[in-house]
């Protein structure tokens, strides 16, 4: 069903960079079919956008909150909105990613 697509954006605190966080993401959401991608940022986050099917979109967010096994999550700042579309798949960026 269509209409129940959302857009996740999340910024994920802690020990996230170095432990394989954008590659855990990466397979968790390519599992749920998500669409966006992750990247590291500034400041020693980790920034995902994601969209697809709202309850998808939240189990991503429970494992938001866990991560890795190396990793030791602080917090996950996050905010909802309508999907857009604009992915066709779900990946890694590389570097320091300010946004879309």
């Amino acid at each position: 069903m269509e209409d129940d697509r959302a857009r996740l954006e999340a910024s994920v605190r802690g020990r996230v960079q170095g432990v394989g966080f954008r590659f855990f993401v990466l397979d968790v959401a390519s599992d749920l079919g998500l669409t966006g991608w992750v990247a590291n940022a500034r400041g020693g986050s980790v920034a995902c956008v994601a969209e697809g099917p709202r309850a998808d979109l939240e189990r991503l967010l429970e494992l938001l909150q866990r991560g890795p096994g190396g990793a030791r999550v602080q917090n996950v700042d996050h905010s909802w909105s309508s999907a857009t579309g604009q992915w066709q798949s779900f990946s890694v960026k590389s570097g320091a990613h300010t946004g879309d």
